[in-house]
């Protein structure tokens, strides 16, 4: 609690922005039964907010997420009160306890979450622990934090003297980037326009010297554990209009045995992306990820029994025909007994020699 110049306890100073009018009247109703509390209330608006930030009227904001069927309305928000004041003290409530509601609420920058279904009396003491500094989260939340901090690629650029070269919404871009994501994708994660994020990219291209999004998004690769979704997104998404720096991360990338990269070298020789439609180059990309794959899959077959191998090859088909949109009807008995007779015989050596022996014979 702040003390006045009379040594006074100064009241905490809290706008209310619920989700309508009406639901933003009784909360801040509920909340005046708090005599430390001053409370007044405003629409979900950013340009009221931003400025009642920018006046230092407002030690502590009481968002709602979702407002006029705008799920993320108010993250968007919370993201440029950070922006124009990183010291913004905010609460978020939430409709529900989803994870990744959860996760947008704190990356946003509130310093507490509760639900529109908790008590007003929860909510006047998450406000009081956020106006002392501290952060407002279960035990639940920060389990659930943790795990998507450790799960997230890192993403950190550093000049020679340990500093750091991109500001949090850059680190965020390129961490979207990385999970691959597309810039209408990453535009709309973040609440922004497509041309603010090709803006960001290419000062992020600046500061770290490279010209390219596949460039960046190898040096991403290099610092992090996200090799999985970022090849995922570089098969899914090949760049338009492939320059000779992208085609080159490609080829490197390729060269070193990245079956992802070589699939993708194909499609864009393929798609006369690259060259000319240069189908010569674009064959000998998918022979050389074709066999790649096809020596992976014998060395993994020849760890299987035949239990295992007829199991899989079950799921393959399965999968294929579901992706086909074909309906896949289950097995008779007459033909798991055969398939089990033939997988007995060819894996059984007596078996084997008879048939060798009474080959001989004939």
């Amino acid at each position: 609690m702040e003390y006045s110049n009379n040594g006074h306890a100064s009241p905490i100073r809290v706008l209310v922005a619920d989700n309508s009018r009406l639901h933003t009247q009784l909360l801040a109703e509920a909340l005046k039964r708090d005599p430390e509390l001053q409370i007044v209330s405003s629409d979900l608006d950013a340009a009221i907010l931003v400025t009642a930030s920018i006046s230092r009227t407002v030690d502590v904001f009481i968002l709602s997420a979702f407002a006029e069927e705008d799920a993320r309305r108010g993250f968007r928000i919370l993201q440029e009160l950070r922006e124009t004041d990183p010291h913004t003290r905010a609460v978020m409530l939430l409709d529900s306890s989803k994870p990744e509601s959860i996760l947008e609420a704190f990356r946003a920058g509130a310093a507490g979450v509760l639900y529109h279904q908790e008590s007003s009396d929860m909510l006047c003491r998450c406000i009081h622990r956020v106006h002392e500094g501290q952060a407002w989260i279960s035990h639940a939340q920060m389990m659930l934090v943790l795990k998507a901090l450790t799960s997230s690629p890192r993403v950190r650029a550093v000049d020679g003297n340990g500093m750091n070269l991109l500001s949090k919404r850059e680190t965020e871009v390129v961490r979207y980037l990385a999970e691959g994501l597309t810039n209408h994708e990453i535009a709309r994660r973040l609440g922004l326009s497509q041309h603010t994020i090709k803006n960001y990219l290419f000062r992020i291209f600046d500061k770290l010297g490279v010209s390219s999004r596949i460039e960046l998004l190898f040096m991403t690769l290099s610092q992090s554990t996200a090799a999985p979704p970022l090849l995922r997104g570089m098969l899914g998404n090949p760049p338009d209009g492939c320059d000779q720096a992208t085609l080159a991360f490609y080829q490197k990338a390729a060269e070193h045995g990245v079956v992802a990269a070589q699939l993708a070298l194909a499609s864009l020789f393929s798609n006369g992306r690259a060259t000319d439609s240069d189908v010569v180059s674009s064959y000998t990309w998918y022979c050389v990820a074709l066999d790649q794959l096809t020596r992976s899959k014998n060395t993994v077959k020849k760890r299987m029994n035949f239990a295992q191998l007829a199991e899989a090859e079950r799921r393959m088909r399965e999968w294929l025909n579901k992706s086909r949109g074909i309906e896949l009807s289950p097995p008779t008995d007459a033909s798991v007994s055969a398939n089990a007779a033939q997988g007995a015989r060819l894996h059984s050596p007596t078996a084997e020699s008879k048939e060798k022996s009474a080959s001989r014979e004939d």
